[in-house]
């Protein structure tokens, strides 16, 4: 029963750290996913604000179209560096939600099969003082 006991408690610690891996893969994947489509949508907008700002300041000295370019890129840059952050503590935050749940999962699996190897182990002890009464 030990052996038996032991055995499932590294299945679930086996089972525990597959669905972590798989778990961190998927939020690395959704994460990445996350960041192509920012990219894209940030290139699209630059994009976009570059020509406008060409069309609306054709008529403006060179110095001051230079200074909107780099103006829209630093804020792109930091709208980008801002949304990577977040999306890293919202990662992080899940992680760690997601561990506790996992931990609290594992814990009451833990709790059960020790009750039940409880149980059997009182079983045995009864069929046992049973047996020698009988003797």
């Amino acid at each position: 029963h030990e052996r038996e006991h032991d055995r499932e408690i590294s299945e679930l610690i086996t089972k525990h750290e597959e669905e972590m891996e798989k778990l961190y893969a998927e939020l690395n994947k959704e994460q990445q996913h996350l960041l192509d489509e920012l990219r894209q949508q940030m290139a699209a907008t630059h994009k976009a604000e570059i020509e406008e700002v060409r069309l609306q300041s054709q008529a403006l000295h060179s110095l001051e179209l230079e200074a909107l370019r780099l103006s829209l890129n630093n804020m792109h840059t930091s709208q980008l560096e801002l949304m990577q952050s977040n999306l890293r503590k919202e990662k992080e935050t899940a992680l760690v939600e997601l561990r506790e749940m996992l931990n609290d999962k594992r814990a009451q699996e833990v709790a059960i099969l020790q009750s039940r190897h409880q149980l059997e182990l009182e079983k045995i002890k009864e069929q046992s003082l049973k047996e020698k009464e009988d003797l």
